[in-house]
């Protein structure tokens, strides 16, 4: 039988102090005596662009680990632990009331307002007309469970365990794709050359050939040989519409869109995030599937001079972006699509090193990528046990012994 607990209002036991409007003419760039920090939400995590004004507005400063809501905006309701500063104007500061400090625990408080019964009471608060806005007064009507005093800091100390696995995870995961970017700058131009089978460096020169040199173009249509209708996500790669759009948008006659059969390379040229040039990707889920006759379909034309795989990795890297920025026309961004011509995409030079050296500079970028997907399968673990645990120790379906 789950153990309710007694149930208060945010407001009985917590203060909000609005931040305050402060015009970019009044702050300045550079430290000087009787200016304090300016912290505008988007920098709250960034030393990048410090601005500092007047310490005209002692009770509104900001001390480390002040929670901090923001109220305005996309980000409306998102909670962040505070810097020394001064709260800007879309955000509001949330502190345990003095009388209720032996009531309420500050980190439990935190943990609470980083949950899911706290995101879905917020939706019912939010402001729907225009920009997205949570107000004080309505987050002060939340209600709050409030187990025992030490029971709440015991909930805190187990679930900052959990935070603290989460960071770390995201630190090692930001590294490592930081490391692979770098990894493929360097090797995939040829500045950081690896060993051959015989453990001797690579040092043979790079020629510059066009990719109608290594591709050929891909253009059978369907026929109804298949009804699996892809498109390509930055994310995802070729993924099958219905369960990126959560729906298919394809015609419902599929005879005249290209055929792709799996190992061959589509060229999608709409920007997407991340891709400024649009993406490259290899099918590499289905057996087949059909996309749209706006790509530009391809596939290797010889299996002896090159590598599938690199040429996966090439893609991927942005080094296409220069030559397809050259090579895509003038008013080409008509619904969101470049003007890159077939003729004019397969002229594009890129370097092409032996194969065995493609093979070799694969081999070391793929075991990246596998580093970066086991650090991403741990962190949605972690993220997924913690929100459990959460789910369990705030609705008092689990209790925790406090020694």
């Amino acid at each position: 039988m789950v153990n309710e607990l007694p149930i208060r209002k945010l407001g009985e036991l917590c203060s909000f102090t609005q931040g305050v409007q402060i015009a970019d003419k009044d702050t300045i760039k550079e430290f000087s005596p009787g200016y304090v920090r300016y912290i505008y939400i988007r920098d709250l995590f960034s030393d990048k662009y410090p601005v500092y004004v007047r310490d005209l507005y002692p009770k509104k400063l900001l001390k480390d680990e002040d929670i901090v809501m923001v109220n305005t905006g996309n980000t409306s309701g998102s909670v962040y632990r505070a810097k020394v500063g001064v709260l800007c104007n879309n955000a509001f500061k949330i502190c345990v009331k003095d009388s209720a400090k032996n009531i309420l625990d500050h980190e439990y408080l935190w943990v609470y307002l980083n949950g899911d019964a706290r995101e879905r009471m917020l939706k019912r608060l939010f402001n729907p007309a225009g920009q997205p806005h949570v107000g004080h007064k309505n987050v002060a009507r939340l209600d709050i469970p409030v187990p025992p005093f030490p029971e709440q800091k015991k909930i805190a100390q187990i679930l900052s365990t959990w935070d603290k696995a989460i960071t770390t995870t995201e630190q090692l995961l930001a590294n490592s794709q930081q490391q692979k970017k770098a990894l493929m700058q360097q090797l995939l131009t040829g500045k950081k050359r690896l060993l051959d089978k015989n453990g001797v460096r690579f040092s043979g020169e790079w020629r510059d050939v066009k990719l109608s040199s290594i591709f050929v173009r891909v253009t059978e249509k369907n026929k109804g040989q298949s009804v699996n209708v892809v498109t390509i996500s930055g994310a995802h790669g070729l993924i099958r519409q219905e369960d990126f759009f959560k729906k298919t948008v394809a015609s419902e006659t599929l005879d005249e869109y290209f055929l792709l059969r799996q190992g061959q390379f589509a060229y999608n040229k709409s920007y997407s995030n991340g891709y400024p040039m649009g993406a490259i990707k290899r099918l590499n889920r289905y057996d087949d599937g059909v996309v749209t006759t706006l790509y530009i379909c391809f596939e290797l034309s010889s299996l002896n001079k090159a590598d599938s795989d690199y040429w996966e990795h090439y893609f991927e890297s942005g080094l296409m972006n220069k030559g397809l920025s050259q090579v895509a026309h003038e008013g080409g961004r008509a619904h969101g699509l470049l003007n890159v011509k077939p003729a004019d995409f397969f002229s594009l030079k890129v370097p092409l090193p032996s194969k065995e050296e493609q093979q070799k500079i694969a081999a070391a970028l793929t075991a990246a990528d596998q580093e970066i997907t086991a650090l991403q399968q741990k962190l949605d673990a972690f993220k997924q046990e913690k929100k459990a645990l959460m789910q369990q120790l705030l609705t008092g379906k689990r209790r925790v012994k406090v020694h």
